[in-house]
């Protein structure tokens, strides 16, 4: 019973944190306001200069940008681990 409500737990976790993580991204790209700071930025982040402006200029919204492989390809978890995020699964999983 207790290795139920361990695997249920953690699978609680997973879904909250992937919910997070979307949600970054979603704040990020609400953050470059404009599309020409977003295509900018894009590009900073090494997508190639005519996809970068295909994309910043895009009709999908925000929060279907953030699941999308336009910010899932640019705004990884390593890169979010670089800028001083600390995965919240992580250190419970450290912690336990």
């Amino acid at each position: 019973m207790e290795l139920l409500t361990l695997i249920l737990r953690r699978e609680n976790l997973q879904t909250a944190y992937d919910n997070v993580i979307r949600r970054l991204r979603y704040c990020i790209w609400h953050h470059w306001n404009k599309g020409k700071c977003r295509a900018i930025n894009l590009i900073r982040l090494g997508v190639p200069r005519q996809m970068a402006w295909k994309w910043a200029h895009s009709r999908i919204g925000g929060w279907g940008v953030s699941c999308s492989p336009i910010l899932t390809t640019t705004i990884t978890l390593e890169r979010l681990q670089k800028r001083g995020y600390v995965a919240f699964l992580d250190y419970y999983l450290k912690l336990r």
